[in-house]
C-alpha cells in the first residue's frame, strides 16, 4: 500500500527570515537559525526557501559580487539535511514603517536613475517606484554598458559559479527567478507608499518613457498612431464602478481598451520569457527546477472587469484566461508556477472587496496543470490554525488521496511563510508538525522524493500570438473537493488565529495577499508589507 500512496506526498518548505543574511551582507544569526532548523527537521520539513538579495551581493559595484554570507547560510542548511529553494531577488525589500528589514536594489543601479529616472516604473502622476526596474529597460544598455536582462543573467551566472558545490550536491533544487516587485511577475500597481489602500483597484504603471514609446509604436503598427493610454481608469483607491474603464460594460471592452490591455499584459509575459530564457542557459544541465511567482490578486475577482488583476498585468476576464497564457510561456522553459493565497477562504474576506481567493486558486492551479507544469503554492499570511492548514491540504490534493498511485492533480510543493519562533513553539508547532505529516500523506520524510532531472534547454521561441491562444476559450477549473480528506485535527481556533488585525478566522480580511518569498509581513500592506519607495 505504501508504495502506491507515496505518489500523494507533497513536499513542504519554509521561508527563512528576511534577514537570514543581514543588511550589511553578513551571516550573523547562525546559532538562532541552527536551532530553528533542527525544529524544522524534527517536524519533517523537506527544505527551506531564501531570498538571495541582489542589493546585498552586488551592492558594492558592477560585478563586484560577494557571496560569502550566503555560502555560510547554505552550509548550515546542508548540514541540517534540508533542501534549498533560492530566490533570485532582483527587487527591493522594505524601507517603510513596519518592515523588518530594508534592502534596496544596488546603489550604483539607483544612481543611474538620478540622470534617467525612467528606468523605474512610473504611474500616471509621474511618481517613480524604485523597487524594481521597469521592463522597459530590459534591453537598454544603460547600466555601465549592460542592460537589465544582462545584469540579471550575470548575477545568476555568478551564483551558479560560486554555489556549484551546493548545486552538484543536490542541496539547491529550485531557482525562483524574480520578475517584478515582491519577486512576483507583475507591475507595482498597488503600492501603499503611493497612497494605495486595500481594496483599491490600483493603477496602470507604464508611464516611463520607454514603455510609452513602446506603446506608441505598437499602436501605430495597427493603424492607430493617435491612440494614447486610457484616461478613464480612475485612481489607486477607486472601486471599479467609479471608473468608466472598469465598470460593467466599461471601456475595457472597447477596441482601444482591449488593445491596451493586451499590450500591457503581453509585455509582462515577454519580460518573463526573456529572463527565464537567460536563467535556463545559466542553469542548463543542473538538477534544478526554474520557477516564478504569481501574485494572488483576489480582490475584485467577482466583478466582470477583474480590475485589480488588470492593473497588475493579469488580463483575466470571465471569457479570457489571463493565467493560462503565463503557464503556456512557462511550458517552453519547463518552469513551475508558485502561487499564493493557498490558505484563504472566501468567507474570511470582505464582501465589499468582491474577493474570491478560493476560485482564484482553482483557476491558476488548473491553468498550470492543463499546461503540464509543476505547480506550487504558498500561504499569503502567517496562519497556525487547523482551518487554514486544512484549506491548504484541500488545494494540495483537490481530489483527495489516491490509494492506487499519484493523484491526477496535486501540488508539487508548498512553502510556508515564514520561519519564526512563534511557528516552532507550543501548540503552533504541534499543529504545524501534523500539517507536514498530512502533506506527506502520513508517510515519513523522504529526501529522495520527486528527484530533479538535469535541466534541459528551453524549447524553441514561440510567438506571443501562439501564447495567446491559451487565453480562449476559458475553460472551467478542475473541480476541487470542499474539504480535505486528511485534515489537521479540529477546525476550531486551535493554535491561534491568523496574525494581525486583518486576518482573524471567519472574520473579514482587510489586507490583500501577504508575502511571497521576500517580503516583510504586514497584513494591511499589499504583498506582505514590502512597500516600494518613491523618488
Amino acid at each position: 500500500m505504501e508504495v502506491n500512496v507515496k505518489g500523494n506526498y507533497v513536499q513542504v518548505y519554509v521561508m527563512l527570515p528576511l534577514d537570514a543574511v543581514s543588511v550589511n551582507n553578513r551571516f550573523e544569526k547562525g546559532d538562532e537559525l541552527r536551532a530553528q532548523l533542527r525544529k524544522l527537521v524534527e517536524a519533517g520539513v523537506d527544505g527551506v526557501m531564501v531570498d538571495v538579495w541582489w542589493g546585498l551581493v552586488e551592492g558594492k559595484g558592477p560585478k563586484a559580487y560577494d557571496w560569502s554570507a550566503y555560502k555560510q547560510l547554505f552550509e548550515l542548511v546542508q548540514k541540517a539535511g534540508l533542501k534549498l529553494q533560492a530566490i533570485m531577488s532582483f527587487h527591493q525589500c522594505g524601507g517603510n514603517v513596519g518592515d523588518a528589514v530594508n534592502i534596496p536594489i544596488p546603489q550604483w543601479v539607483r544612481d543611474v536613475g538620478t540622470c534617467d529616472p525612467d528606468i523605474f516604473y512610473t504611474d500616471g502622476h509621474g511618481t517613480r517606484n524604485i523597487e524594481y526596474l521597469t521592463l522597459g529597460v530590459d534591453n537598454q544598455p544603460l547600466f555601465h554598458g549592460r542592460s537589465a536582462v544582462q545584469m540579471y543573467a550575470d548575477y545568476m551566472t555568478s551564483f551558479r559559479e560560486n554555489m556549484k558545490e551546493f548545486l552538484d550536491a543536490g542541496v539547491i533544487v529550485d531557482i525562483e527567478v524574480g520578475l517584478g516587485p515582491a519577486g512576483e511577475m507583475r507591475y507595482p500597481s498597488y503600492p501603499q507608499s503611493h497612497g494605495w489602500s486595500f481594496p483599491g483597484i490600483g493603477e496602470f504603471i507604464c508611464y516611463d518613457k520607454y514603455l510609452q514609446a513602446d506603446f506608441k509604436a505598437a499602436a501605430a503598427a495597427v493603424g492607430h498612431p493617435e491612440w494614447e493610454f486610457p484616461n478613464d481608469v480612475g485612481q489607486y483607491n477607486d472601486t471599479p464602478e467609479r471608473t468608466q474603464f472598469f465598470r460593467d460594460n466599461g471601456t475595457y471592452l472597447s477596441e482601444k481598451g482591449r488593445f491596451f490591455l493586451a499590450w500591457y499584459s503581453n509585455n509582462l509575459i515577454k519580460h518573463g520569457d526573456r529572463i527565464l530564457d537567460e536563467a535556463n542557459k545559466v542553469f542548463l544541465g543542473y538538477k534544478v527546477q526554474l520557477a516564478i511567482k504569481i501574485s494572488g490578486i483576489h480582490w475584485w475577482y467577482k466583478v466582470p472587469s477583474h480590475a485589480a488583476e488588470l492593473t497588475a498585468g493579469y488580463y483575466n476576464l470571465h471569457d479570457r484566461d489571463g493565467y493560462r497564457t503565463i503557464a503556456r510561456m512557462l511550458k517552453r522553459h519547463r518552469a513551475s508556477i508558485n502561487f499564493t493565497c493557498a490558505e484563504m477562504r472566501d468567507l474570511e474576506q470582505s464582501s465589499q472587496a468582491m474577493s474570491a481567493p478560493e476560485e482564484l486558486v482553482q483557476q491558476v492551479l488548473s491553468a498550470g496543470w492543463r499546461e503540464g507544469l509543476n505547480v506550487a503554492c504558498e500561504n499569503a499570511l502567517p496562519r497556525y490554525d487547523p482551518t487554514a492548514y486544512n484549506t491548504i491540504l484541500r488545494n494540495a490534493r483537490p481530489h483527495g488521496i489516491n490509494q492506487s498511485g499519484p493523484p491526477e492533480h496535486k501540488l508539487f510543493g508548498f512553502t510556508y511563510l515564514r520561519l519564526s519562533n512563534q511557528l516552532v513553539e507550543g501548540q503552533n508547532y504541534v499543529n504545524f508538525k501534523t500539517f507536514v505529516d498530512r502533506m506527506h500523506a502520513n508517510l515519513p520524510r523522504d529526501p529522495y522524493v520527486d528527484p530533479m532531472a538535469p535541466l534541459p534547454r528551453s524549447g524553441p521561441e514561440i510567438s506571443i500570438e501562439m501564447i495567446l491562444q491559451a487565453a480562449q476559450p476559458k475553460l472551467q477549473p478542475f473541480p476541487f473537493q470542499e474539504h480535505t480528506d486528511l485534515p489537521v485535527g479540529p477546525t476550531g481556533g486551535m493554535g491561534g488565529q491568523a496574525e494581525g488585525p486583518t486576518c482573524g478566522m471567519g472574520g473579514q480580511v482587510k489586507g490583500p495577499t501577504g508575502g511571497m518569498g521576500g517580503q516583510a509581513e504586514d497584513p494591511t500592506s499589499g504583498i506582505g508589507g514590502e512597500l516600494p519607495a518613491t523618488m
